[in-house]
């Protein structure tokens, strides 16, 4: 007897409308598991640490202009080096982003916008989505939950959301030290310090099999350019379908059904 498949797509928190490239990928589940049957779940990489993964860009209604919005956070080192689910949006973030919104979107979304409620940009962005009605239907995991890290695989290149001048950091593990990466060749590097798997999270080249390791699913539906490093070889037991088209894959997507 066959087992169900699992129908899988990850992504970063990508903006508080999300990005239309995660829309495209959660159509792209949904057609699949029309066809297959299964379940879909959404692998929430939050452990990111990268702010600009939450820019949301929205068009000016009026002028047809670009303009790009974000959080901001509660300091510098948060900002910089924080996982998602710990960078903390400061109070005012929400009442003074939403007088910008009339210019991008009607009154409906700017309501969604505000009743929406969280401490960090992780969870404000996941909960918007739910109240777009994106999510309905689907399992999320969220690479930040201690269960599952305790339960995925170990892995040889990952970062460790350890302590520093009062936050806490992702910092990458390297030669047996942590390192804060400040741009171009310029790191920080921090005292080591013992740790455990709750507080690991995968590096690029090994997000897939440590999610696998966990999710099992059967289908991975990807993004544009994710095949191009993803290391499909390490997981054959996974279908992978690239994500369906969609135009201005960057910008927010705000086509909320009435």
């Amino acid at each position: 007897m066959s087992t169900p498949p699992v129908i899988c797509f990850g992504q970063q928190p990508c903006g508080f409308f999300p990005k239309r490239f995660l829309v495209a990928k959660i159509r792209t589940a949904r057609r699949l598991q029309a066809k297959l049957g299964g379940e879909i779940v959404f692998f929430y990489h939050d452990s990111d640490h990268d702010p600009r993964e939450t820019k949301t860009l929205l068009r000016h209604r009026k002028t047809g202009k670009l303009a790009q919005l974000n959080f901001t956070f509660e300091n510098r080192l948060q900002r910089k080096f924080s996982p998602l689910y710990l960078k903390r949006i400061p109070a005012d973030w929400q009442a003074r982003t939403a007088l910008q919104l009339p210019n991008y979107v009607e009154r409906r979304h700017i309501d969604i916008f505000q009743e929406t409620s969280a401490s960090n940009a992780a969870d404000f962005c996941l909960e918007m989505y739910r109240h777009l009605k994106l999510l309905d239907g689907l399992r999320v995991v969220r690479s930040s939950d201690p269960s599952f890290r305790r339960a995925a695989c170990d892995i040889e290149e990952f970062f460790v959301d350890v302590p520093y001048e009062g936050e806490i950091v992702r910092a990458r593990y390297s030669d047996n030290a942590f390192q804060l990466h400040e741009g171009g060749d310029r790191f920080v590097t921090l005292p080591i310090s013992p740790f455990t798997k709750e507080q690991v999270s995968p590096a690029r080249d090994t997000r897939l099999r440590w999610m696998q390791s966990v999710v099992h699913c059967t289908h991975y539906v990807s993004g544009a350019s994710e095949q191009d490093y993803l290391h499909t070889q390490e997981t054959p037991e996974i279908t992978f379908v690239k994500r369906d088209i969609i135009d201005r894959s960057d910008e927010a997507y705000t086509e909320i059904p009435s």
